[in-house]
């Protein structure tokens, strides 16, 4: 009898340990609708990062957002590592930041500007508008915005 319970208490630890961890980055990824925001993650080098201790807010553009910037400018922005890296380091901030936290007025990104986060009729991060909130990921959390924020 102990034997068979020692077992299980194995088997159940072994289930837990290899349990896949969700970094934002893998969080994003299993989402699906964020399959441009993971190409240009790599093509900024940034996947490791954002897989990093954290913790990290991200404000996560949809694909659909994405698709609202001109297809030949969107291409330009990917090819252009410096430039790419600097938008999406724009749309991270630093720490765990959960809707019932957000406050209105300017946040300090990960890309050193700031954003301006208004909550008068929902919640906007400049000129988008934050659609989902409150994806918890090991490392932080995602809040899904409709529109690419462009830093100044």
């Amino acid at each position: 009898m102990m034997k068979k319970s020692l077992i299980a208490t194995l088997l159940a630890t072994a289930l837990v340990m290899s349990a896949q961890a969700k970094d934002i980055v893998d969080t994003a990824v299993d989402a699906g609708s964020f399959k441009t925001l993971a190409t240009a993650l790599g093509a900024a080098g940034l996947v490791e990062t954002l897989k990093g201790k954290g913790p990290f807010t991200v404000f996560a553009p949809t694909d659909e957002a994405f698709a609202k910037i001109p297809k030949a400018d969107l291409e330009a922005l990917l090819k252009d590592k410096a430039k790419l890296t600097a938008v999406l380091t724009y749309h991270v901030v630093p720490g765990k930041v959960m809707a019932a936290d957000v406050k209105a007025g300017k946040v300090k990104t990960v890309q050193g500007s700031d954003i301006t986060v208004t909550t008068k009729g929902g919640v906007m991060v400049n000129k988008a508008k934050v659609i989902k909130t409150d994806i918890v990921a090991d490392n932080g959390v995602i809040h899904v915005i409709d529109t690419v924020i462009m830093p100044k």
